[in-house]
């Protein structure tokens, strides 16, 4: 009887991550599963040798490879700015807005990249004044790079400032003591620390760009600038051509995996030993060149990130704002958006914390701490298999079976689900297994499991980052255009599909406003659902965050 009892305590502790990445294969799979099913018709070495795909090919390479370069490059001086210039007025605002970049959607920044940089936008504006002509330059590979730029420099500053804030202030004493100037502190302290952060920075914002869809089918221009996630899309959408897009698929599904493989075995933390962290300010800090350069990297910063974000609320304020409200198709594509963003978000999180229970039970009841990290990277599968690339699997799979833009709504909320389930991962497993290291001992001594455990012990440590990870799941789904572009019909358009349908009509003063409108909607759900999950405590305060 003993043995039947601890054989079933270990199917509950198991079963949620076991379903949940059940779940995750299942779909990985079918999806898989459903572009194999087409490979007996297609001649693949024929296909592979097209000229039209390898130049499709080598450009969606080309581009992500030079967006990796200027977002890195440019964040490198950005990251040191704002670790020696740690008490500037806007600093705290400007890492703000550099972590607001996360959860834009990708469609409204792109309108406040064409209102500044478009051809009566705000740069040939301004040359006009002084009598110069800027010209067409956005649409193309100049457009995608600079769209690029605005949303993967900030994550690459973040990054990259996070290293270099964790470097032992004694470090800068004894500079200090040995008289280094700016550039030797640079070679001796700050590159040697950059540069472990570097690569895998870069590795995840060159998959990022690989994959991007919105930004390349908006800002393109043309077939000169295709890459395959677009090519994806036109082969289903427009010519049909089911045979063409599962070669796409699985061409970069294959080269995904190849990028995934490469980041995993991209950069190491560096070694920091315990200190007193007494503050010491940096020697290079004072000196006229370090602020020059630092002011000039700062105002670069703000007119990648912030002037197009200004550009955003401006423009949403127009003549028809009024007319744009009014419209019945904005609020019913609000409340098909919000429906798909807190179901998406509730599903990834749900997924996220079954994984990440077993990750513990695994760990610190069974002792297989060899198991519980593969079960997390497990979780992440899904980033080998970009969201466009799963939704035509999908879409190739069930069209045999059932009306495909009939259940639509619901392959959406799955495929959002799923993209959003590594950030969930990444939110909460450090604080789930932190705190699972300091209480599953004393639980087990006391006898508390279950519903208590989960109500008295869990759930107050747990609650805020379960409502972070749930706001930027939510935020990410309210914002995505790529699976909607696949499955939107007539009667079931989200927010940023309207968008798109609006600039698609050359109608930008209304998708300026519905732009305005989908931002400032986004930022509601977040903070919302963040102070929602934050609780307070027994006087009546928002809790501090922990």
């Amino acid at each position: 009887m003993a043995q039947e009892s601890h054989l079933g305590q270990r199917l509950i502790w198991l079963s949620p991550g076991a379903l949940a990445i059940g779940l995750l294969l299942l779909l990985i799979a079918g999806a898989v599963g459903g572009l194999i099913s087409q490979a007996p018709a297609l001649d693949f070495p024929a296909a592979l040798a097209d000229p039209s795909l390898r130049r499709i090919t080598l450009f969606t390479l080309w581009q992500a490879a030079l967006s990796t370069l200027l977002s890195v490059g440019l964040a490198i001086p950005v990251a040191r700015a704002l670790a020696r210039r740690r008490r500037f007025w806007g600093r705290t605002w400007l890492l703000r807005i550099f972590s607001l970049s996360l959860v834009m959607p990708t469609i409204v920044a792109i309108l406040g990249v064409v209102a500044v940089h478009g051809r009566h936008g705000w740069v040939n504006q301004a040359l006009e004044v002084v009598g110069l002509t800027g010209g067409n330059y956005l649409y193309g590979l100049n457009g995608i790079l600079i769209a690029h730029v605005f949303f993967n420099m900030p994550l690459a500053s973040r990054i990259l400032l996070q290293a270099l804030e964790a470097i032992p202030p004694e470090n800068w004493r004894l500079a200090r003591q040995l008289g280094m100037g700016p550039w030797a502190v640079f070679r001796w302290i700050d590159w040697p620390v950059m540069r472990q952060a570097i690569p895998s920075a870069a590795g995840l914002i060159f998959m990022l760009c690989f994959t991007s869809f919105a930004v390349v089918l908006t800002l393109g221009g043309g077939p000169r600038s295709t890459t395959l996630e677009v090519a994806i899309y036109q082969s289903l959408r427009l010519e049909f051509d089911l045979g063409k897009a599962v070669i796409l698929a699985g061409l970069q599904v294959a080269l995904c995996l190849l990028f995934a493989l490469c980041l995993l075995r991209a950069g190491k933390a560096v070694a920091m030993e315990k200190t007193e962290q007494r503050y010491f300010p940096r020697p290079d800090s004072q000196a006229w060149p370090s602020r020059l350069l630092d002011g000039i990297a700062i105002a670069a910063a703000v007119t990648i990130v912030v002037v197009p974000l200004l550009a955003v609320v401006v423009s949403a304020v127009n003549d028809k704002a009024l007319t744009v409200l009014a419209d019945p198709r904005l609020w019913q594509a609000t409340a098909q958006s919000l429906t798909i963003a807190f179901s998406a978000g509730g599903l990834a999180l749900l997924l996220g914390g079954g994984i990440l229970a077993t990750s513990r039970a695994l760990q610190f009841r069974l002792g297989w701490s060899g198991v519980a990290p593969v079960l997390e990277v497990a979780g992440s599968l899904i980033l080998v298999v970009p969201p466009f690339v799963m939704a035509t699997g999908l879409f190739v799979l069930l069209r045999g079976f059932t009306d495909v833009f009939a259940i639509g709504f619901y392959l959406v909320i799955l495929v959002n689900a799923l993209m959003a389930l590594p950030f969930v991962l990444r939110i909460l497993g450090g604080t789930v297994l932190r705190h699972g290291e300091q209480s599953e001992r004393l639980c087990q001594s006391l006898g508390i499991t279950g519903w208590q455990r989960w109500r008295l012990i869990d759930w107050p440590v747990l609650r805020r980052p379960c409502g972070l990870a749930l706001a930027i799941g939510a935020t990410l789904s309210l914002g995505d255009l790529s699976v909607i572009a696949l499955f939107g019909t007539q009667d079931f358009t989200t927010l940023p599909l309207l968008i798109y349908q609006l600039m698609g009509s050359y109608r930008m003063a209304e998708a300026a406003v519905t732009a305005g409108f989908l931002a400032v909607l986004c930022l509601c759900l977040f903070v919302l659902l963040e102070r929602l999950f934050a609780g307070r405590d027994r006087t009546g305060r928002q809790r501090p965050e922990l």
